[in-house]
C-alpha cells in the first residue's frame, strides 16, 4: 500500500534513478523503423513487413481528441519500376529506363482549377531546368478511416513522372537537377502568393530513386489510405517508416515523416531546441 503521503503520479510515473538510467532523461519522441533485403532483392513482402513495423510503432506516435485523426505517419521506399511502367501504359505515356526517370509524390489542391493551375506552374519550371513532363498520375486513396479533421484538411493525391534531360550525364546529377525544379516550385507556387491554391502544394518527395507515401495518418491508417501499398506489383529491398509524435509543433499532411533523405524522432526542428542542446 502506498503511504498516505506519495503521490499517485509518482508511483504511477517513471521508475526511480538507478544504474545508468536517470528519469530526468525522459522522453516523449517518434517511432521509426526500417526493413532492408541486404542482398538488394526487391519484394512486396518488404514492403508489408515495414507496415506492420510501423503498426507495432503506434504507441509511438500520437492524435487529438479523435481517434482516428493522427500526428503523421509514412512509409519511405525504392521506386517500383515495373509497377510504374504498368501504370504508365495504363495513362497512355511510356517509362523509360530505371534511373532516367524521376517521380514526384505531391499533395495538390481539392479544386480543380486551382488544381490544374498549379499542375501548369510546375510544368513550366520542369521544361525551364531541361527536363521533359512525361505525364502525370492520381495517386488512388481510401479516407474511410479518417477523422474529420484529417479530412478537412485533406490534400489531393498525384505523382508527375520527370524524364532526364538530354545534358544530364548521370543519376547524381539528375537527383540534384531533381532537387533544384521541387525547391524552385516551392519557392514559387507554395510560397509565392501568385498561384491560386498554391498553399495546398507540397512535395512529399521527388526522386529518381525514392518515393514516400505519407500524411496526417495514424500508423494502422497508412495502409488503408494509400491503395498502391497493398499491389503485390509494388516492391522494394529498402523501406523506412516513422510514426509521428509532435512535440512542438502541430500536426499537419505534410508535416508527416519520412522526410525525403530522412526521419527523425527528436526535435531538430527548431533553431532554439537546438541551441539549447548544444548549451
Amino acid at each position: 500500500m502506498p503511504k498516505a503521503n506519495e503521490s499517485v503520479a509518482v508511483r504511477l510515473g517513471a521508475p526511480p534513478k538507478q544504474g545508468l538510467y536517470d528519469p530526468q532523461f525522459e522522453h516523449d519522441a517518434c517511432g521509426l523503423g526500417f526493413v532492408v533485403n541486404m542482398k538488394g532483392k526487391k519484394s512486396h513482402q518488404l514492403v508489408s513487413d515495414a507496415l506492420k513495423i510501423l503498426v507495432n510503432l503506434d504507441h509511438r506516435g500520437a492524435c487529438g481528441c479523435e481517434a482516428n485523426t493522427g500526428d503523421g505517419a509514412g512509409l519511405l521506399i525504392q521506386i517500383p519500376h515495373d509497377f510504374f511502367v504498368t501504370e504508365a501504359a495504363r495513362l497512355g505515356f511510356k517509362l523509360p529506363a530505371v534511373g532516367d526517370y524521376g517521380v514526384g509524390q505531391m499533395f495538390l489542391p481539392k479544386d480543380l482549377a486551382e488544381r490544374n493551375a498549379v499542375k501548369a506552374e510546375l510544368v513550366k519550371i520542369i521544361a525551364a531546368e531541361g527536363q521533359t513532363l512525361l505525364g502525370w498520375r492520381e495517386v488512388p486513396v481510401n479516407n474511410f478511416s479518417l477523422g474529420k479533421g484529417a479530412l478537412s484538411v485533406e490534400p489531393f493525391m498525384a505523382q508527375v513522372f520527370v524524364g532526364r534531360g538530354v545534358g544530364i550525364k548521370d543519376e547524381a546529377a539528375f537527383e540534384r537537377k531533381l532537387y533544384v525544379i521541387r525547391k524552385v516550385a516551392e519557392q514559387t507556387i507554395r510560397y509565392g502568393n501568385k498561384i491560386a491554391g498554391g498553399k495546398w502544394f507540397y512535395v512529399s518527395s521527388l526522386s529518381a530513386r525514392t518515393l514516400t507515401y505519407k500524411g496526417m495518418l495514424m500508423s494502422e491508417q497508412v495502409e488503408k489510405y494509400y491503395d498502391d501499398l497493398r499491389n503485390p506489383a509494388v516492391t522494394t529491398a529498402i523501406a523506412l517508416v516513422h510514426s509521428r509524435f509532435s512535440t512542438n509543433t502541430f500536426p499537419s499532411w505534410d508535416r508527416a515523416h519520412p522526410n525525403r533523405y530522412i526521419a527523425h524522432n527528436g526535435e531538430i526542428n527548431t533553431l532554439r531546441g537546438n541551441v539549447n542542446w548544444m548549451k
